[in-house]
């Protein structure tokens, strides 16, 4: 039997003749898709509606939100085109479609619950606002929350590879009483989002650098692109409290946020923690339940393949692979898990901090390299290249004995 998520538009849960077919084991699960031209008539008619609606009490929506997550964790929803939906059969349903373990789902869960409550009250304006999701983690549903609370409306457009979450969480923000015409679902093709983007007044846009390059100029929107997570490792940390450190930084989340180590820079000898580390990580392992760093699925043909291909396409002259482990595992439900990677940039070179700017070590394709599994890159850099790799990465990561442990660099 064919189930569609439906969009939600104009205040009600609505078909499309446009649908797409979700991956993964949900056979017969699509998504339907608003073409560009009802989202452009749904503007039209928010901007004559808009300014008869009674004007929204921040408080009132903070406790809303809370609600809405508590129901989103924990609750039965009701999901346009689904049904009720238990929080068993979310967690089910996200595992079949997008390979996320439901230890992950509950732990991304307590993470946005932490967020909401967390978060200052805003002040709330009158704008259409706009969040663009990402595949990778439904954690980004907090750009969600936040402006719905800032905003007259949000429009939601999510990730066509993991829907999901963001129908959820428009079915729980419904079911507590959040006015359904400030409130909009708008999965759409890739092609249709400049548009939307066009048609909204503030945009939270989520992608990789691809999408960066083609949105980055609009003064209305906050792109939040490639993290390039650095961790800094300084000389005389001993190897065993290194890993310590690192390993959840790289692996935790299945390696899915941007915030994840993408590159360690060593100011000593990189080879003993470079060697220890990758012992770590080859204990990372698929399939089980109680793991401590659990692994996602990739459910998309081949998907798992590109992405670790794409590190092995970036390894250079005298750069060594140094995980041991099988590159992928397929899963005996359907789905490939991609098992981490690290890989030791320009071993016995030295610094590196000469020669000409194209072939110094911060500009190694290896270095900030993004895939939605745990992959590293550990390289050895004087001062200067430690700098122009922090400089890059949004995420930079000092160790525990160090003053400062985190801090965010604004491009």
């Amino acid at each position: 039997m064919t189930r569609t998520i439906a969009a939600f538009r104009a205040g009600q849960w609505r078909t499309s003749l446009d649908t797409e077919e979700l991956p993964g084991g949900l056979g017969g699960l699509r998504l339907a898709l608003v073409p560009e031209i009802v989202a452009d008539a749904d503007r039209q008619r928010w901007a004559a509606r808009a300014p008869a609606l009674p004007a929204p009490d921040p408080a009132e929506r903070r406790e809303l939100v809370l609600r809405a997550v508590e129901l989103f964790r924990h609750g039965t929803v009701t999901v346009g085109g689904l049904g009720a939906q238990s929080a068993e059969s979310f967690r089910t349903a996200l595992w079949e479609t997008a390979g996320v373990p439901a230890p992950l789902t509950v732990r991304w869960g307590a993470m946005l619950r932490a967020s909401a409550a967390d978060r200052p009250v805003p002040d709330a304006d009158d704008a259409l606002a706009l969040v663009a999701l990402p595949g990778n983690t439904f954690t980004c549903l907090d750009s969600v929350l936040d402006q719905a609370e800032r905003s007259a409306a949000v429009w939601v457009r999510p990730s066509r590879r993991e829907p999901l979450s963001a129908a959820r969480l428009i079915g729980a923000l419904l079911a507590v009483g959040w006015p359904p015409e400030r409130l909009g679902l708008y999965p759409t093709a890739r092609r249709a989002l400049p548009g939307l983007i066009l048609r909204t007044d503030r945009q939270i846009v989520y992608g990789g650098s691809g999408l960066a390059a083609s949105v980055r100029d609009r003064p209305s929107l906050t792109l939040h692109g490639p993290g390039r997570g650095c961790a800094l490792v300084p000389a005389g940390l001993p190897v065993a409290e290194a890993v310590d450190w690192l390993l959840p930084l790289i692996a935790a989340d299945a390696g899915r946020f941007c915030r994840n180590v993408r590159t360690v820079v060593c100011e000593g000898d990189p080879g003993p923690l470079a060697a220890a580390l990758a012992t770590a990580l080859d204990a990372v392992g698929p399939g089980r339940a109680d793991a401590e760093w659990p692994l996602t699925v990739f459910r998309e043909p081949r998907a798992a393949e590109r992405a670790v291909a794409s590190v092995t396409a970036g390894l250079g002259p005298g750069d060594r692979l140094l995980t041991r482990g099988p590159v992928t595992v397929a899963h005996p439900d359907g789905g490939v898990y991609a098992l981490p990677r690290l890989v030791l940039i320009g071993a016995g070179e030295g610094e590196g901090d000469g020669g000409p700017a194209a072939h110094r070590p911060e500009h190694h394709p290896l270095v900030g390299h993004e895939v939605p599994f745990p992959f590293a890159a550990v390289l050895r850099a004087g001062k200067r290249t430690a700098d122009a790799v922090a400089d890059a990465s949004l995420f930079v990561y000092r160790a525990p004995d160090r003053k400062e442990h985190e801090a965010a660099h604004d491009h």
